[in-house]
């Protein structure tokens, strides 16, 4: 039998993931559901009563402008002004308009479909070390990198067409929703673009996620090792070190958190205030705002990768699995 298909169906026959599947379904659905009670289809006098504000808006608007451009045509937040153009999804309330509202969801979607795929990539490899299912797996392939690669593989793929399933639902779901119960709003080529784009990089995280869980799990020889590693790490480092460089006052502590990397992954830049960079006597020539980028959080997550994943491909080639 093929490996590959072997390790697919090993995966889907196991009760953890299935229950894994039907949370995640249950999470989902009750997103859908919270948003279509807390919505409703304006009528004809809340859209005539948000055009009445829309130019009330654009009247108060136009004198802030031009005092604007001429006290100081230069500055950026003229531009602003210059650019801020009121809508009429401004002044609904209690109406779920799709453009402006989809992309905070997507965001909750990826934070579940990351947990997700970090959990059942760590007890896919966890649960059969522990349980030596690994070694009887061997005894009929004796070949350790590829069993391994074969099953990381598998676990990634299987991931990855199931989050892809489910952002075309989800999304599709509060689409409809949109048109049933709300607004779409200005749906043009540079939204979708922007969002298609998030879901990418949302995608890629969730494999992220995956890999790290598995690797961390084949480190620990079971899936408790890679809960541990996430839990020690958030606990100690992101709440722990982050009070520490709070006391000592160090300089630009969010370039050593790896979630200010996923937020710079996901929004593709992540500005953060530096509260402490003036502090050294040079006054207005030091700045305290900086920015982390995709390709900032690209690198991070590669370095990770290859220490987690890596670490664990080349213990596994000589580890005694007995």
């Amino acid at each position: 039998m093929n490996l590959a298909l072997a390790e697919l169906s090993r995966l889907l026959a196991r009760r953890f993931v299935q229950l894994m599947a039907v949370l995640l379904i249950a999470a989902f659905g009750v997103t859908v559901a919270t948003t279509v009670a807390s919505t409703h289809k304006p009528t004809a006098a809340e859209l005539q009563r948000a055009e009445q504000e829309v130019r009330v808006a654009e009247i108060q608007l136009e004198p802030l402008r031009q005092n604007c451009e001429q006290r100081s045509p230069n500055l950026s937040f003229c531009d602003a002004y210059a650019q801020q153009k009121p809508r009429i999804e401004d002044y609904l309330y209690g109406v779920f308009i799709f453009s402006d509202e989809i992309l905070d969801l997507v965001y909750f979607m990826i934070a579940f479909l990351a947990l997700f795929a970090f959990l059942i990539a760590a007890s896919f490899v966890g649960a059969e070390l522990t349980s030596g299912g690994m070694t009887n797996l061997l005894l009929w392939r004796p070949q350790r990198i590829t069993v391994l690669g074969t099953k990381l593989a598998t676990v990634l793929a299987a991931v990855l067409a199931l989050s892809i399933v489910a952002s075309v639902l989800y999304i599709g779901a509060f689409y409809a929703l949109a048109e049933i119960g709300g607004l779409p709003g200005d749906l043009d080529g540079e939204f979708w673009s922007d969002l298609v784009l998030t879901v990418l990089r949302g995608l890629g995280l969730v494999l992220f996620a995956a890999a790290i869980g598995f690797g961390a799990a084949t480190l620990g020889r079971h899936t408790a090792a890679a809960l541990g590693l996430i839990a020690t790490y958030a606990i100690v480092w992101e709440i722990g070190a982050r009070i520490v460089f709070q006391v000592t006052e160090a300089s630009r502590p969010e370039r050593y958190m790896l979630s200010s990397y996923i937020g710079a992954w996901m929004a593709g830049r992540a500005s953060f205030y530096d509260q402490f960079a003036c502090t050294n006597g040079f006054g207005s020539l030091c700045s305290r705002e900086y920015e982390l980028t995709w390709i900032h959080a690209a690198a991070v997550f590669a370095i990770t990768l290859a220490a987690i994943v890596g670490g664990a491909f080349a213990t596994f080639r000589h580890r005694d699995l007995a």
